[in-house]
Order: structure tokens, then C-alpha cells, then sequence
């Protein structure tokens, strides 16, 4: 069975795997790879993202995986997880409001028509500002802060401004740290990792 959860602004519904309604544990084998899927939506048009938050047998958190839309207009997301722990994992699908992705959605559309460059151009730097906080000292955080400093410069062109928000060392930290909003988090569920053996014993068996 399916397990359904609808809270918040972003409801995150039918999360895989699950086994009656997560009362028992999906299984796996440790090195396997694994799919977690969700189904992610919100009503309007603004941008959403999510991600899997897995805890594992030691209770730390373990890595933060982004999910990718299985479908366009699916609203099916999904991510490949591998463990290689054994013992008791849980994971949790979060999702939440991308205010980046939106914006960059509308400047697609303004900057070039020119339609109110210099209000679209400071709402990014805004944005900007808030997502430098998300990422880690260090050269992530300086690079996000220098493109936020570049959209809030109006002594320079429209197109080097808006250019400075687009680069791929931008996007690669946007992926990693993301700025939320209106997070939603699924119930977390159990997955039971075991040793490869126990694969081929349960085949055995059956």
C-alpha cells in the first residue's frame, strides 16, 4: 500500500516504497539502488522543488538528495538513493516553494521584452542575498553573494546584471543548496537494509 500525506502548502503524497502504510519496512540489500518517488504539487504556477532526507542506522542524517520530476506535467517525483549501510534507514520526501527557479521563469520573459528590468533585476538580487545565507562559508557563499551584489548594481547593463545570476558555478551551488520556501515534509517511513545474502536466501525460500 501507499502511503499518503497531504500537509502544508505543498502536499507530498504516495511515497514509495512503503509497505502497509509504512508499518513494516521496505526492503533492501546494501549497495542496491533504490527509488524514492513522491507525488509533489501546489496549486498556481510557481516553481517547487524536493528532495529525500535519509537517517541512518546510526540515527544521522544522511545525505541530502534532490528529486527530479519523473514526467514533465507528472507531477511524479523521484530520486535513485544507494545504501550501503546495513541496518534500519529511514528516509523523509520533503518539498518545498523554489522562489529562484520563479523568478528566473519571469526574468526569461521581462529582461529580454524589457519589461520592468530594474524591478526584476533587484527582486533577484534579493533572492540572491537570502540563498548566499543557505550556502556555507566559503566560496559558495562568496559567489552567490557577488552575483547578488552584480543584479543590485544599476550602474551596470541590464544584460551582464542579469547574466551574473545564470552562470553554471551559480547553478551547481543552487542545486546543492537550494533556498526553501514552505517546506513540507512527508511522514518518515522505515527501509531495512540487509546483507546481500539475505537477497538470495529469500529467493531460496520463496
Amino acid at each position: 500500500m501507499k502511503s499518503t500525506r497531504a500537509i502544508g502548502r505543498i502536499p507530498v503524497r504516495d511515497v514509495e516504497p512503503c509497505v502497509e502504510c509504512g508499518r513494516r519496512p521496505a526492503k533492501a540489500v546494501t549497495g542496491e539502488t533504490v527509488r524514492i518517488s513522491a507525488t509533489v504539487f501546489r496549486e498556481g504556477h510557481d516553481a517547487i522543488g524536493a528532495n529525500v532526507v535519509l537517517k541512518g542506522p546510526d540515527g544521522g542524517r544522511g545525505p541530502w538528495t534532490p528529486m527530479r520530476e519523473l514526467a514533465p506535467g507528472s507531477d511524479r517525483w523521484g530520486a535513485d538513493v544507494t545504501l550501503e549501510a546495513m541496518g534500519r534507514w529511514t528516509y523523509t520526501v520533503e518539498a518545498w516553494s523554489d522562489p529562484i527557479a520563479t523568478w528566473r521563469r519571469h526574468a526569461a520573459i521581462k529582461i529580454p521584452a524589457g519589461i520592468d528590468a530594474g524591478l526584476v533585476l533587484e527582486e533577484g538580487g534579493r533572492l540572491y542575498e537570502r540563498a548566499a545565507t543557505r550556502a556555507p562559508r566559503g566560496p559558495e557563499r562568496t559567489l552567490m553573494r557577488d552575483a547578488a551584489r552584480q543584479l543590485l548594481d544599476d550602474s551596470a547593463p541590464v544584460t551582464e546584471r542579469y547574466a551574473a545570476a545564470l552562470t553554471p558555478e551559480v547553478d551547481d551551488v543552487l542545486r546543492r543548496y537550494p533556498l526553501r520556501d514552505l517546506v513540507t515534509a512527508s511522514e518518515p517511513l522505515p527501509l531495512l537494509v540487509e546483507r546481500e545474502r539475505a537477497l538470495y536466501g529469500a529467493w531460496y525460500e520463496f
